[in-house]
C-alpha cells in the first residue's frame, strides 16, 4: 500500500503522520479530530494544508499524536501534513511554504532558572 510519513512538531508535540490514499477521512490516536481536539479552531488547522493545495478528500490521514496540549498537538499535526504532502508532491512546497506552514515553530517554554520563582520572576524582594 502506498503511502507518505511526516513528522510534525510544536512545543513539545510531536505528530506522525501518515498519508494514504483514500475518501478524506482523519483519524488522531483512533478518534475523529472533532471528538480528539473538541474545538472548531483546532479541527481547522488540520484542513488549512489541504485546503490550500486542493487536496480536500483525496487522502485518508491517520495520525498519532503526544506531548504537549490540545492546541499545540493540533499545529503540529498541521506541520506533519504539510511535510507529508510535499513528500507527495514536491509542487506544493510554495503555496505550503507561503502560508508558513512547513516552518517549525521553535517558540517553546522557557526553563525555570535556580534562585527565581519561574523562568525570569523572582522572589519578592523585602529590605527588612
Amino acid at each position: 500500500m502506498e503511502q507518505w510519513y511526516a513528522t510534525g512538531k510544536r512545543k513539545t508535540a510531536v505528530a506522525r503522520v501518515f498519508l494514504r490514499p483514500g475518501k478524506g477521512e482523519i483519524t488522531v490516536n483512533g478518534k475523529t479530530p472533532k471528538e480528539y481536539f473538541y474545538t472548531d479552531s483546532n479541527t481547522m488547522k488540520l484542513d488549512a494544508p489541504l485546503n490550500i493545495t486542493k487536496t480536500k478528500g483525496k487522502f485518508s490521514i491517520l495520525v498519532t499524536v503526544c506531548g504537549g496540549g490540545i492546541c499545540a498537538q493540533a499545529e503540529a499535526v498541521r506541520h506533519g501534513i504539510s511535510r507529508a504532502l510535499v513528500t507527495y508532491n514536491p509542487e506544493m512546497r510554495p503555496a505550503l511554504k507561503k502560508e508558513g506552514f512547513l516552518r517549525r515553530d521553535e517558540r517553546m517554554k522557557e526553563r525555570k532558572k535556580y534562585g527565581l520563582k519561574s523562568a525570569r520572576a523572582r522572589f519578592q524582594f523585602s529590605k527588612r
